[in-house]
């Protein structure tokens, strides 16, 4: 139209920042003791415990890694679907610092990071990675309009050189404001999300160390020597930013790193990477020794002074090969016209020995400096939840091995004639405003040989659909109605007021050839409408399910362990250790009168525990994250056909859905919690 023309007019200024300045006699002990508590550092657990991770059942790679789900991952990965092995990585680049002290650097090292954490997961190849680039900036202020303009430009040409594009983004130009008679202004922010599509989802490479005391350091220096410490973590620890921030100065060098470590997946060599970034080489190394819970012996020469060598933050690459894949890697990082660099090797006690220039700059305990990097993310989780949760956190994970598993059966896939079978069982996914889980739970049932049909409340209030043809019932997770406290309750006030759908269910429930599953808020609705642990229990003395006593939400991946029991969807799993998702605010089991707990667990009605490392039962925090009394975290009924449980097994009956298997369970043709499901069909079958 005639919108009119606007002329914006702005000028370059150059920065005019001091060089950095360490304090004589710094070492490196002290200076990683201020950089692994800097937030943009420090553990993220303060974050990626309180949302859910695994919603939907199709992501293959969250945040968290390692036998203690330290959250260190490079790469976020989803699957297309259930039933394929293809899907999509996601990988994010951020330099703000730097783009204090020069934005057209932090721009090309925002990129370049997305590709450099990005680089993990096998993706299809580097022209088929497109990003969006999201903008935050006060463009109105003195310069800053032509300092947006010449990292636009710098952000494509870096792109064009590797061969990326930009297909969207959002851009908040408005990053400024008064107060009083002062300007304050936002730093300058360029995120990019970069993606690409992947043949096989399994094809990623996380952070912790795998094979301890059978594995090598290897490192890429994709700086080409340069330590240029401007905008680090480091300079921020001294209140400085610095004049001369990292670069990527030599794009092809990060295309061929990234080749190179595209084509090590591919042939399986390596185990373990981590990338350059926030913090430095010694934070990535420590970062994946703490994920990997062990140890290092590094020995490490250069011309550069420790401090630049440790904590510059150019870009680079770190991974973990087998002892005897070490040739294996140099030659094909050699082809591609880059340098490996051996760094040393992981060891599997618990101590950090680094020397540099044959000098010790670090020998500590691992838990020490674990610690050290948890404690920001510690002092954070005593605002946002229990304090005594948090602190119970901090005791009992400073020196935790990791989960033991144990499977006395053996997983199998269901059979190709039952699932092709055109006469199946039926089951209703049965959800509400506000559920999720419905999908993962459908493809769960349909992976048994069952015909899961998608039931709202509103099919059943309006007669469209009714219970009675139905085998099976699935109550599925979420927040029904809204995210808020004791949620299940308008769900369960649906059915209990109404006086033809409260008939209708009692009589799935009474029927001998019927079973029923209610998983996190449809365990709430089973308890809330009386199903569990048998019928007729006054209201005053039923069980529920209430607020967790960390007082917020838990996303977790956690232990449990399958007591003997009369639950049909259990049958032949007892004793079965293994890991399962938690995804709930209200999950702790409240029992108004101690002899009814007593009475149930003497019943053998209480078949999921969460279990310790050891496979205990527990209370403890975080192990069990709710605080269930006895670690319960299941209830059936006496007759076994009806089930409520906390966990989430719809969303890990694929092995690739797990947050963690140990080597000897990483090739499962079939999650264990496949067989739940399993065992319905046989029921139905056998009924």
């Amino acid at each position: 139209g005639n919108v009119p023309l606007k002329t914006f007019k702005d000028e370059r200024h150059k920065a005019t920042l001091p060089p950095l300045t360490l304090p004589a006699g710094l070492t490196v002990r002290d200076a990683l003791y201020d950089v692994l508590r800097l937030v943009s550092v420090c553990s993220k657990r303060f974050l990626t415990n309180k949302v859910d991770r695994a919603v939907s059942g199709l992501v293959a790679q969250q945040q968290c890694c390692g036998p203690v789900q330290a959250p260190v991952s490079d790469v976020a990965v989803i699957a297309q679907g259930y039933d394929a092995l293809c899907g999509a990585a996601c990988a994010i680049g951020e330099q703000p610092n730097k783009m204090i002290a020069d934005p057209e650097a932090g721009a090309r090292m925002a990129v370049a990071e997305s590709l450099t954490n990005l680089v993990w997961a096998r993706i299809d190849g580097l022209k088929t990675i497109k990003c969006s680039a999201n903008w935050m900036w006060a463009p109105k202020l003195p310069g800053e309009g032509a300092a947006l303009y010449y990292a636009a430009l710098a952000m494509r040409d870096a792109m064009l050189a590797l061969g990326m594009a930009v297909d969207g983004g959002k851009d908040s130009l408005s990053m400024a404001t008064r107060v009083g008679e002062e300007t304050v202004k936002s730093p300058r922010q360029l995120v990019i999300s970069a993606y690409s599509s992947m043949a096989d989802i399994r094809k990623v490479i996380t952070p912790d160390i795998k094979a301890p005391g059978k594995s090598t350091l290897c490192f890429i220096d994709l700086g080409q020597g340069k330590t240029r410490l401007g905008g680090s973590a480091l300079a921020q620890t001294q209140g400085q930013i610095g004049a001369e921030p990292a670069d990527m100065d030599e794009p092809e060098v990060l295309r061929q790193g990234f080749n190179a470590v595209q084509e090590l997946i591919d042939h399986d060599l390596i185990s373990a990477g981590h990338d350059r970034s926030d913090g430095g080489l010694i934070t990535t190394i420590l970062e994946m020794a703490f994920a990997g819970n062990c140890g290092l012996a590094l020995e490490i020469e250069s011309p550069s002074s420790a401090l630049e060598y440790f904590f510059n933050e150019e870009s680079g690459l770190i991974m973990e090969c087998g002892n005897e894949a070490l040739t294996a890697v140099r030659e094909i990082v050699t082809k591609h016209g880059i340098t490996l660099v051996e760094l040393g090797r992981s060891t599997d006690d618990e101590r950090v020995v680094i020397s540099y220039n044959q000098e010790k700059v670090i020998n500590e305990e691992m838990p020490l400096l674990r610690q050290w990097w948890e404690e920001t993310s510690f002092q954070l989780e005593c605002l946002q939840m229990n304090t005594e949760s948090a602190l119970e956190e901090k005791r009992n994970t400073y020196k935790r091995r990791g989960p033991q598993y144990n499977l006395p059966f053996t997983p199998r896939l269901t059979a190709a004639d039952i699932i092709n079978q055109t006469t199946k069982p039926r089951v209703a996914i049965l959800r509400d405003e506000g559920s999720n889980s419905d999908r993962e739970m459908a493809a769960a049932f349909f992976a048994a040989g069952f015909e899961p049909w998608d039931i709202t409340m509103t099919d059943l209030l309006s007669g469209r659909v009714r219970l009675d043809n139905f085998r099976g019932l699935a109550a599925v997770g979420g927040f029904s109605y809204a995210d808020v406290p004791e949620s299940a309750k308008g769900w369960a006030a649906t059915i209990q007021f109404n006086p033809d759908l409260r008939r209708m269910f009692l009589d799935f429930y009474k029927r001998p050839d019927t079973f029923s599953l209610g998983v996190c808020n449809g365990c709430q609705l089973f308890a809330l409408l009386g199903w569990v642990p048998w019928l007729d229990i006054p209201a005053e003395k039923q069980p529920r399910f209430v607020r967790n006593n960390s007082g917020r939400f838990e996303s977790r991946w956690t232990t449990v362990k399958i007591m003997p029991s009369p639950a049909v969807m259990l049958q032949g799993m007892e004793d079965m250790i293994f890991g399962i998702h938690v995804d709930h605010g209200e999950g702790r089991l409240e029992f108004p009168e101690s002899a009814m707990l007593d009475e149930v667990i003497n019943k053998g009605l209480t078949p999921v525990i969460y279990a310790e490392d050891n496979g205990t039962a527990t209370e403890a925090y975080p192990f069990n994250p709710n605080g269930s009394p006895r670690g319960i975290a299941a209830l059936c009924t006496p007759d076994g056909r009806h089930l409520a449980m906390m966990p989430h097994p719809e969303r890990t009956f694929l092995p690739w859905q797990a947050h963690w298997l140990p080597d000897n369970m990483k090739n499962l043709a079939a999650s264990p919690w496949l067989t739940m499901f399993q065992n319905a069909y046989r029921w139905c079958s056998e009924k």
